[in-house]
């Protein structure tokens, strides 16, 4: 099985279990998630993403882009 079968096959939990321990950074047993292995779980979450047509709004690192109707916050020192 390739690395492209193994994502589109891969199930909705899992994906979201991935997607959790990128966020947490650790897995659901409380584990610590390694430098390599959050990469690993990032490279896997976004090419599932892709794959399954996830809207850009749920997928991971979505910023929303700023209205022309929005005022800018003053911070006043």
């Amino acid at each position: 099985m390739t690395y492209e079968e193994l994502i589109e096959r891969l199930d909705p939990a899992v994906y979201s279990s991935l997607k959790r321990g990128i966020e947490l950074g650790k897995w659901p047993d409380g584990r610590k998630l390694s430098p390599e292995q959050r990469a690993i779980c990032m490279e896997a979450v976004l090419f599932y993403e892709n794959r399954h047509n996830v809207p850009k709004e749920q997928r991971v690192g979505y910023i929303q882009p700023r209205t022309s109707d929005t005022t800018p916050i003053r911070i006043l020192n």
